[in-house]
């Protein structure tokens, strides 16, 4: 059986920066992710985690601000100050399952992030690779 998705969606990320504020929610890292951060900001990955990062359980989480918004999120320019090495949670955006469940579900993606729905056509492929990579 096929996916409802199996003709593709389209997306293209607009870095409207949406998906990073909101809700107080998580945005889950690991081990690999956090060195490649810590790289990006000029830290050691031990300073970088004592300084960006939260347990949760077993897992790790970056920080929010107190409104919600992801840590790195710039408020002034919108933009992601960590996009080139941005967490795999944020790399796979809007091809969760979360967001794949049923039309419905897209739908209401597409209502809150500009780029679902539009940009270039995702081939079922590259939407699997993408949603087997995040459990959302």
């Amino acid at each position: 059986d096929l996916p409802w998705y199996n003709a593709g969606l389209r997306f293209e990320c607009t870095q409207c920066g949406d998906c990073c504020t909101g809700a107080p929610g998580h945005v889950w890292v690991n081990n690999e992710e956090i060195v490649a951060l810590a790289k990006l900001v000029g830290l050691e990955p031990d300073a970088f985690e004592d300084k960006y990062v939260r347990r949760v359980g077993a897992r790790k989480s970056l920080i929010e601000f107190p409104n919600g918004d992801c840590v790195f999120f710039d408020s002034q320019t919108r933009k992601c100050g960590v996009y080139d090495a941005r967490p795999r949670q944020c790399r796979t955006w809007p091809f969760w399952d979360s967001n794949l469940k049923n039309e419905q579900d897209w739908q209401h993606t597409c209502e809150v992030c500009p780029g679902s729905g539009k940009g270039p056509l995702h081939s079922l492929a590259q939407i699997e690779e993408r949603r087997k990579v995040m459990k959302v």
